[in-house]
């Protein structure tokens, strides 16, 4: 979802609409203690991560409309195991303040009780962490004014804590005149970065691209196959946040889209298997909840078994029995 419509959201439900980044277990630089069990039947993936997916009410811990200690909102939650065992995460938040939203790093031993650390950025939202492949973390997220993508890499876990970046690169609009954002990384160094994000396509709905850079330049590419996948489902609407699942060896994608244009009732999440065949997911949240946007999620080692966390963020107007807001919860997978 772009920044635009994040402001809409926080008009109407004190919140800020956000999710950025993966469900990732395997990939070049894959998340620190992620597990990814392989399965003697492929055949069952997908209706199996569709039900760990889905199921947020049969969850093994659930959390609506989580904040921090210091009750920041924990919009767009990201999480990655943390090298003292624990979890570490990005999200935003809006100062009313400043009138501006922040990105915001916090940790938790329960992935359901968070301590702000520092905030890593001002005038920005919609941020994405992955672990270097040669160490540290790059985080990415939409910056204003001009909505673009920022990049910043921390050389050590004390450098993300302390807030401390030792590169910083701006990637300025090549696919649209008037907004890019929501990244999710794919790949993360000192030396490059791959990433799929949004752009405002014709300044009008949202659409989806990918990119790389070297901390020097960037390169953009749009992404109509994609695109061509969830209209093919009568979206009217912008499509936007999305991210890679590595799950029992093969690759999936969750991406939101929004089924009629400025409902913001009508956002969906879709599951996307290899050859772009899309199906919309049916969360079953306790309150019986019909709208979600910006999925994310990681696969973690918890409590001694690998173990899905995902956060969704519950529009107002699709939320019932008081469920609007940033959701997380987390479900052990079972081992084949």
């Amino acid at each position: 979802m772009g920044r635009a419509r994040a402001r809409t959201e926080i008009g109407g439900a004190g919140v800020v609409i956000i999710a950025v980044v993966a469900l990732m277990a395997v990939a070049a630089c894959a998340r620190p203690g992620a597990t990814d069990p392989i399965s003697t039947n492929l055949a069952t993936v997908p209706a199996e991560l569709r039900a760990y997916l889905e199921d947020v009410a049969g969850a093994g811990g659930r959390r609506y409309a989580v904040r921090d200690d210091q009750d920041h909102e924990l919009d767009g939650l990201a999480i990655l195991a943390a090298p003292d065992g624990g979890f570490v995460g990005v999200s935003h938040w809006w100062s009313d303040a400043l009138a501006e939203f922040r990105i915001g790093l916090s940790t938790s031993h329960d992935l359901l009780t968070w301590t702000w650390q520092t905030d890593l950025a001002r005038q920005a939202s919609m941020p994405a962490i992955l672990p270097g492949s040669d160490g540290g973390y790059v985080v990415a997220w939409e910056q204003e004014p001009d909505n673009h993508l920022a990049f910043a890499w921390y050389p050590s876990w004390d450098d993300l804590l302390a807030g401390r970046p030792s590169k910083a690169f701006q990637a300025e609009q090549r696919l649209s005149d008037c907004a890019e954002g929501t990244p999710n990384l794919l790949t993360a160094s000192s030396t490059s970065v791959s990433f799929g994000f949004h752009y405002f396509g014709d300044c009008d709905l949202d659409r989806e691209a990918r990119g790389t850079m070297d901390w020097l330049t960037w390169t953009a590419s749009k992404r109509p196959e994609l695109d061509a996948a969830i209209l093919a489902h009568g979206v009217r609407g912008g499509i936007g946040d999305r991210d890679v699942i590595a799950f029992r060896g093969r690759e999936f994608m969750v991406i939101e889209a929004m089924s009629v244009r400025d409902d913001w009732s009508t956002w969906k999440v879709y599951l996307v298997d290899e050859s772009l065949a899309a199906e919309p997911l049916s969360f079953a949240t306790d309150g019986g909840s019909r709208a979600f946007t910006n999925p994310t999620a990681s696969i973690v080692e918890f409590r001694g078994r690998p173990t899905l966390v995902v956060t969704l963020f519950v529009p107002q107007e699709g939320a019932r029995g008081g469920e609007a807001g940033s959701l997380v919860y987390y479900t052990p997978i079972a081992l084949k």
